[in-house]
């Protein structure tokens, strides 16, 4: 199985999944969501591969949503302008993001991790 790991190197919570990652020897490609955002593309893949709405793809404890105010913009805007916003910065983007061949997991939940790559 080949995956994708989309983390920010210092954030505490991508240090952990790969961390966990690596204790399973899971092997993943690592993917600075910072240095290489998302593409629209990619986005549209994902979010339709996930089942999640758009919603869970934002990171709503970051400085930038909260300095855009999006949690108020957020429900006027179209799902394509949501993903065009999205694929502007990385950093908007809830991480870690694992992505498999049928299946996306946001942000590190060791449960939903165990049943999707160990089992």
């Amino acid at each position: 199985m080949s995956l994708l790991f989309l983390q920010y190197p210092p954030c505490s919570t991508c240090k952990n999944a790969k961390k966990w990652l690596d204790a399973h020897n899971i092997s993943y490609e690592a993917r600075n969501i910072k240095e290489e955002n998302p593409k629209e593309h990619e986005l549209l893949e994902w979010i339709k591969k996930s089942g999640l709405p758009i919603k869970k793809f934002f990171n709503t404890s970051g400085n930038i949503y909260k300095e855009q105010n999006l949690k108020e913009a957020l429900p006027g805007m179209s799902e394509e302008e949501q993903i065009r916003l999205l694929a502007t910065n990385g950093m908007l983007v809830k991480r870690p993001l694992i992505i498999g061949e049928d299946f996306v997991l946001t942000g590190f939940k060791e449960e939903e991790w165990l049943k999707n790559l160990i089992s």
